[in-house]
């Protein structure tokens, strides 16, 4: 049975974080991709070169999935993830477009979690 393009946006994102980079580009990246994360250049070299480095930087990274939407070929996950397990971490919203089952383009929007929020609800 085939997965659903949320499952591939996860197993893409769980792979990244566990450190399988190029096994998450082999499996899941169109060689049309692009991406928009402005601290890169937009191809796909660029960035899977920037995840290798943070991933052997922040190799007890995690990554945990809060929620996941897809509608039509696009997917949003909002995770929290962590560089190091002491960390407060980031809300992370990565949106990823899909064509032929492989991710074409990816967007990705972040906040810091602050240790003292005025805002009772948290950022999940």
């Amino acid at each position: 049975m085939k997965n659903s393009l949320k499952e591939m946006a996860v197993s893409f994102l769980q792979l990244v974080a566990s450190g399988e980079v190029r096994e998450a580009y082999r499996r899941y990246i169109s060689p049309d991709f692009r991406h928009h994360n402005s601290f890169f250049p937009g191809d796909a070299d660029s960035l899977m070169l920037a995840m290798e480095e943070n991933a052997a930087k922040n190799p007890h990274k995690t990554l945990e999935v809060r929620r996941v939407i897809e509608e039509g070929d696009i997917v949003a996950v909002h995770s929290h993830v962590k560089q190091k397990q002491d960390d407060l971490g980031g809300a992370v919203v990565h949106i990823f477009r899909f064509h032929n089952d492989l991710i074409v383009e990816l967007w990705d929007v972040g906040q810091p979690i602050p240790e003292n929020s005025p805002n009772e609800n948290g950022v999940f």
